[in-house]
């Protein structure tokens, strides 16, 4: 019986520092089962000629350029020339784990569609990765050990856009790159949770992520902080949100200011709570801020919640906790 066939989508734009590295990972798959389609995203530096370097030497390596422009379009461009019954995603500055695609594929053979495979990742820099970044990553692989990464969505990308694999049909069946919606991992998060595909749980690290200053995540402005809050609020419009129950934003900072003006932008009926007495009483945007203590006056509330700090989002869940409200049912972590 042969074997399935793996189709590894990599879009590139001036990596040429960084993309013979991630090449020889995939070169070291112990699986050997997989295509590579590496698209040009009109790279001026030697990029391109690296690719093809490789390309001449290994049949299973194509490189093509992209039809438009950006990585939405690259991403389409690969996809399109692709023929593998499974697809998976990687970034050309980043470095695979030499058993990523066989556990990744024996996960999916084991569970069959409607699962999505998932790896742990580990951050590296050249000159050490931020704290920042220490906690994401301690985070998203908590979340990742036990398949639990739905539970916090809202928070922050939950699916390392270079480490997931999921069948062809289930690919294409939740939309794959098609919607020009950025940032495009995020919004791909979210179509693997509208479409309930199961997180399978992993304990291994299956990816090297790299950091640096010039990285696009950090730089373009469809990363920006704006674009993620537009993403949560247009999924949980669309896949959480009860209509018949009142609506209640905790929290006035600049998050909670900006998700407050898009629920009025969308007609979005909502109450405006917070813990801070410097703010309570306060009118913004014409609406007045409440004591969070309001919420008991409200009939099955759902809340979002967008306070970031660690210690004030610990005394909200204790809070939540003691009224009997359920995380992703009555309250969501929008940070």
């Amino acid at each position: 019986m042969p074997q399935p066939v793996v189709s590894i989508l990599v879009p590139f734009k001036n990596t040429e520092a960084f993309i013979t590295d991630c090449m020889r990972s995939i070169l070291s798959q112990t699986y050997n089962h997989w295509e590579a389609i590496f698209i040009d995203d009109h790279s001026n530096d030697l990029s391109v000629s690296i690719v093809e370097k490789f390309s001449k030497n290994d049949h299973r390596i194509k490189c093509f350029k992209n039809e438009g422009t950006g990585i939405i379009e690259a991403l389409r461009t690969a996809f399109k020339h692709s023929t593998g019954d499974y697809i998976t995603r990687m970034d050309s500055d980043d470095i695979m784990t030499p058993n990523r695609l066989e556990v990744m594929l024996s996960n999916l053979l084991k569970h069959g569609k409607q699962h999505l495979a998932i790896g742990q990742v580990k951050y590296f820099r050249d000159d050490g990765i931020s704290d920042g970044y220490a906690r994401y990553q301690r985070w998203i692989n908590q979340l990742t050990e036990n398949g639990s990464n739905y539970s916090e969505i809202y928070k922050e990308c939950v699916v390392p856009s270079p480490c997931w694999m999921l069948h062809r049909d289930d690919f294409i069946a939740c939309e794959g790159f098609e919607p020009n919606r950025y940032p495009e991992d995020y919004d791909l998060t979210f179509r693997f949770y509208r479409a309930g595909y199961t997180c399978i749980p992993c304990n291994k690290v299956l990816l090297h992520w790299r950091d640096y200053s010039t990285r696009t995540s950090r730089t373009h402005e469809h990363y920006a902080i704006n674009y993620f809050l537009d993403i949560k609020v247009h999924y949980f419009l669309e896949l959480d949100y009860d209509s018949h129950r009142p609506l209640t934003i905790w929290g006035a900072g600049h998050k909670g200011k900006t998700v407050a003006k898009l629920l009025i932008d969308e007609q979005i009926p909502f109450y405006w709570i917070c813990d801070n007495p410097k703010k309570i009483g306060k009118d913004i945007y014409g609406q007045k801020l409440l004591n969070f203590n309001y919420l008991q006056q409200l009939h099955l509330p759902q809340t979002i919640v967008t306070v970031a700090n660690d210690n004030e989002q610990k005394d909200i869940v204790a809070y939540f906790e003691q009224q009997k409200m359920l995380s992703m049912t009555d309250y969501f972590f929008f940070c």
